[in-house]
């Protein structure tokens, strides 16, 4: 009965593969310009908190200026 098909219910990615889109929208990582490993995780760093900024809803829009 839990796998009857419920027509009002929307499939839902999985959350890595969303993770991996979010990531995608950001050019200098999806290219991979740097060459020194701390610089790309930085880079990834601050593409993770950019990412968690954009998901909270803030009455003043900082991040998209």
């Amino acid at each position: 009965q839990q796998k009857e098909k419920n027509p009002k219910k929307k499939a839902c990615r999985w959350v890595v593969e969303a993770c991996h889109g979010w990531f995608n929208r950001f050019r200098k990582l999806l290219v991979r310009y740097e060459k020194l490993e701390h610089t790309f995780l930085a880079l990834n760093h601050l593409t993770a908190a950019i990412i968690t900024l954009r998901k909270i809803r803030l009455p003043v829009n900082i991040i998209y200026g």
